[in-house]
């Protein structure tokens, strides 16, 4: 694939260059296109490095080339990170002053955007009404992530982080398409990863869960305007989707009351994570020892389930009726059925509206960065999600809950 990676001058432009090198090692072509300005933060040399690719700021070098009309006729997918809201303004306006903005004016492919600036910036009128202009336009304009900024300042404006624009950039030349603001004015909560069941202060019960399905969804959600509240057990040190409050817990009595705090204001709850179904009758005060007192078994009582629970919750009005509920399954088949057998009977045990089943097993699902599986839904239809990036899976069960959420319920 053919991707230029275009860089506005701000502080975050250091970050540019773990986004370029993210696209080279995954095999795509790579062409940067900085501002001037950018090259005050980051050499033209290192781009040239990492890129492998000659860098120019403006239209007058290799004119026979005709670079600025070349390379966005030419581009897959064109990435802007950071942008700033100077040069925001200047895409939105339809200026063609320096080669990546006379680029994006000739490019037919998709665009995406992530800004980065300090908080007033990325409030103020003027940058509000340049991203509503270019999202109407088909350009996806990512949110911003909360945190440090330049100096001592913190909030929103923080640029997401390199790997984050990188599988949302993938995921947008998967789906050819802009990623649509389908979600605005809804609150989504979504659970992520393992829970731990503990046995003594050093041991547990736990499950191989990494929590990227879940992240992956609560990060495609909020891109597309969802309010999105992340509950996440155990992950593999996965840093905070941007524009998500995250709220992390440890066990599965931990998860079940956050979520029932989050549920009665949710449109959509989405519970990907593995959650255990046992804990330990009694937890050791101190470390189980080998010998003479070393128990010959530990009691085991069941956890309630969560998902269920929610479903009785709406029965019994203590949530929106119009709250889409949708379950996850990890199943593997044996002598007595498939996995899509297991997974309608437990569709139809559970009660949700959706039900996502992935077979596990062998690579599949846990820990790893892609997915394959099936959607069930309560009306008996079924559909396969087709393999592919676990943002990819995440964009279509998003398109489902899209597709069973309430009119009712828009803003």
């Amino acid at each position: 694939m053919r991707v230029v990676v275009g860089v506005g001058g701000g502080i975050a432009a250091y970050k540019s260059c773990s986004l370029i090198r993210s696209f080279t090692e995954n095999g795509h072509h790579v062409r940067v296109i900085p501002t001037e300005s950018a090259l005050e933060f980051v050499g033209r040399a290192t781009f040239e490095a990492l890129s492998g690719s000659p860098v120019h700021t403006d239209v007058f070098t290799d004119v026979p080339e005709v670079p600025h009309v070349r390379l966005g006729q030419e581009a897959d997918l064109v990435v802007v990170a950071p942008a700033t809201a100077d040069l925001m303004a200047r895409i939105a306006g339809g200026r063609a002053d320096d080669l990546l903005t006379a680029t994006l004016l000739t490019a037919r492919c998709p665009v995406l955007l992530a800004p980065a600036m300090h908080t007033e910036m990325w409030e103020h009128p003027a940058t509000a009404s340049n991203v509503a202009t270019l999202r109407s336009r088909g350009v996806t304009v990512l949110e911003p992530a909360s945190g440090r900024l330049t100096g001592r300042d913190t909030g929103a404006g923080r640029l997401p982080e390199p790997d984050e624009i990188f599988g949302l950039a993938m995921l947008l030349s998967e789906r050819t398409d802009a990623l649509p603001r389908d979600l605005e004015g809804r609150k989504l909560v979504v659970t992520a990863g393992g829970t731990r069941e503990p046995l003594d202060p050093v041991r547990f019960l736990g499950n191989r869960s990494s929590g990227k399905q879940g992240y992956a969804l609560a990060r495609v959600a909020a891109q597309r305007g969802a309010d999105v509240t992340l509950i996440a057990g155990f992950t593999t040190e996965l840093p905070d989707p941007a524009a998500v409050e995250v709220v992390h817990v440890k066990t599965a009595q931990q998860m079940q009351v956050a979520v029932r705090k989050f549920a009665p204001e949710a449109d959509a709850i989405v519970m990907a994570a593995a959650v255990a179904d046992f804990r330990p009758t009694t937890v050791a005060g101190s470390k189980i020892k080998k010998g003479a007192n070393e128990p010959d078994s530990i009691p085991l009582v069941r956890n309630d389930d969560i998902l269920a629970g929610l479903v009785e919750a709406r029965r019994a009005g203590e949530i929106e009726s119009s709250t889409v509920i949708v379950g996850f399954a990890a199943e593997t088949g044996d002598e007595h059925g498939d996995v899509l057998t297991y997974a309608r009977a437990k569709l139809a045990r559970k009660g949700c509206d959706l039900l996502v089943v992935n077979a596990v097993g062998d690579g599949k699902a846990f820990e790893v960065d892609h997915n394959d599986g099936w959607l069930l839904g309560a009306d008996g239809s079924e559909s396969a999600l087709g393999e592919g990036s676990k943002a990819l899976l995440a964009g279509r069960v998003l398109d489902a809950v899209v597709g069973v959420l309430s009119p009712a319920s828009n803003q």
